[in-house]
């Protein structure tokens, strides 16, 4: 510690205070009494001033808290992973049953990023289903296999229905 201008001060302090200092200030490397407390002090404003306490804990607790966020990031991990799988097995089950042209496709997938968005990623599957039966029957293209009839009566049912919607 730099011995710059030093003056005397009287500071009173609790008994067991001054007995801490006098029993710790050789294990912290300080040769005297006086230097342990000007270091105690100048940590300890150091303390109120940082705006990252980090600099203040132990180490040990920093490496804990490394060791835990660690631990946690490789279980969202694996569980994200889980559920990109677990997603992908439904697109392919979906994809082998679903006549949908690319520009549908596309409609639906900026619909679908606007709402998770909106939603901050909440969204109920019979939500989309009540969605799809109403809202999207007129630009999908229909299930494979239907005949052009059957999908024509969907479309048509579907636009009675909204016009009694609107009347009603």
């Amino acid at each position: 510690m730099k011995t710059e201008e030093r003056s005397r001060h009287t500071v009173w302090m609790e008994n067991t205070v001054w007995q801490r200092v006098q029993e710790q200030y050789k294990q912290d490397g300080c040769s005297t009494q006086n230097e342990f407390i000007a270091k105690a002090i100048l940590f300890y404003c150091g303390y109120l001033q940082s705006e990252y306490a980090g600099d203040f804990l132990p180490k040990i607790l920093g490496e804990t808290l490394e060791a835990i966020l660690s631990m946690f990031g490789d279980r969202i991990g694996k569980l994200l992973l889980k559920q990109a799988v677990e997603q992908n097995v439904c697109n392919h089950i979906l994809a082998s049953d679903t006549d949908i042209d690319a520009a549908t496709y596309q409609k639906m997938r900026g619909m679908s990023y606007q709402e998770v968005l909106r939603t901050n990623g909440q969204i109920s599957f019979p939500e989309v289903l009540r969605q799809q039966k109403g809202l999207c029957c007129v630009s999908v293209q229909g299930h494979r296999g239907n005949s052009k009839r059957k999908r024509r009566a969907r479309v048509d049912s579907f636009r009675r229905r909204k016009k009694l919607q609107a009347a009603g």
